[in-house]
């Protein structure tokens, strides 16, 4: 399907960088991007988001390069959205509408289809009167419709029936996760979640530690469902480790909700490795985007160590830095090529038997401090 991206520049954030995702995003849903229409704005005109001047120009460009999709940015309104596709003749695709449809390709699992079907429905049900307008009119109580029911009336309480079943399925999904995590409580197992940007590295360095051999790929949201794997780290004993979703830019608030069920892992974890793509040139607006999500399902309180990964793409050595307290703050590796995995299965090792300390558990060999940490003082 041939596509023309739209990206408006509000002055905020870096924009190329914005547009690039939107094409990975794009190319990810199986969209050819044949070309990117930008402007600047100092906000949203109400009616069709870009303005009316702009909007003709990518009408024209519909018509010259034969475009069957135009995607935007940007959250659009659904008033935008519809008024957009009556002006272009021609379907028009938001942001979050793009990451939905994303997740519904991706989603394997059955617990990932309910939680992204819950976020498609929820998503829809603002938008049901685009394309209903011509059975807006009563008709009689046949079947379904009850009597005097138009068919949009239908459709929202259909729509609605359906969400509180989907409802009911992930409260059942929640409450085996707790008891899940309560057999590992009471067995003392130190829990860690991989979390960060997505395509960072997270399911390609959880199959390094583990051995697990979870689906990884060059593409933005290859991991859906969360995987947990027991991890031994010698003198720690075993720990828990989980390979969770990916996060985004303005990741639709629908998929947060819906998701609440796969990522109550990282909510109750004891630690978070926090994984970065070392080689991004916006590392740390994705860092800031991560820890943004987290803070919005509670997990913000949760202790991190940042994983730099990808140093075999951004030239560094694999080193553990520590912060003016001597606590491990990142470490710097490589899962493609394994640089840097020892540094952190000792990083994990010195956290976990600090932890069991702190909570009065005993070990059998205390750790040692971990070989290659240095501070951030003697960092080039």
């Amino acid at each position: 399907m041939r596509a023309a991206l739209v990206g408006v520049d509000f002055g905020k954030g870096d924009f190329s960088a914005s547009l690039e995702e939107l094409s990975f995003l794009a190319q990810s849903a199986g969209v050819v991007p044949v070309t990117t229409i930008m402007c600047k704005r100092a906000s949203p005109d109400a009616a069709l988001f870009v303005g009316s001047g702009k909007a003709d120009e990518i009408k024209q460009s519909i018509t010259d390069l034969e475009l069957e999709l135009i995607i935007f940015n940007h959250a659009l309104s659904p008033a935008q959205q519809r008024n957009l596709e009556r002006h272009f003749q021609c379907n028009v695709v938001d942001r979050t509408s793009l990451i939905l449809d994303i997740f519904a390709q991706r989603a394997k699992s059955h617990d990932g289809k309910v939680q992204v079907e819950l976020a498609q429905l929820q998503h829809l049900a603002t938008r049901l009167v685009r394309g209903w307008t011509h059975l807006e009119r009563q008709k009689g109580g046949i079947g379904l419709r009850g009597p005097g029911e138009t068919q949009l009336e239908t459709d929202r309480r259909l729509l609605g029936e359906r969400v509180k079943a989907l409802r009911a399925k992930l409260g059942k999904l929640t409450r085996q996760r707790a008891t899940q995590r309560r057999s590992r409580g009471r067995n003392n197992t130190f829990s860690v979640s991989l979390v960060g940007y997505t395509n960072a590295g997270k399911s390609t360095l959880f199959n390094v530690l583990t051995k697990a051999g979870v689906y990884a790929a060059d593409q933005l949201f290859a991991t859906l469902d969360t995987t947990s794997r027991r991890v031994y780290l010698g003198e720690a004993g075993n720990i828990v480790l989980s390979d969770t979703v990916g996060f985004i830019r303005e990741l639709p608030h629908q998929l947060v909700v819906a998701f609440k069920a796969t990522l109550e892992e990282t909510i109750h974890a004891d630690l978070l490795l926090h994984v970065v793509d070392a080689a991004s040139p916006v590392r740390m607006d994705q860092i800031e985007q991560v820890n943004l999500v987290l803070k919005e399902i509670g997990a913000d309180h949760i202790p991190q160590i940042l994983v730099w990964n990808k140093i075999d793409a951004s030239g560094q050595e694999p080193i553990i830095e520590r912060d003016e307290y001597v606590k491990i703050r990142r470490v710097f590796v490589s899962a493609h090529s394994g640089a840097g995995i020892d540094l952190l299965r000792g990083a994990l090792c010195e956290f976990a038997a600090g932890e069991f300390r702190k909570n009065g558990t005993a070990l059998e060999t205390q750790v040692s401090s971990v070989p290659g940490a240095v501070s951030p003082d003697t960092l080039p």
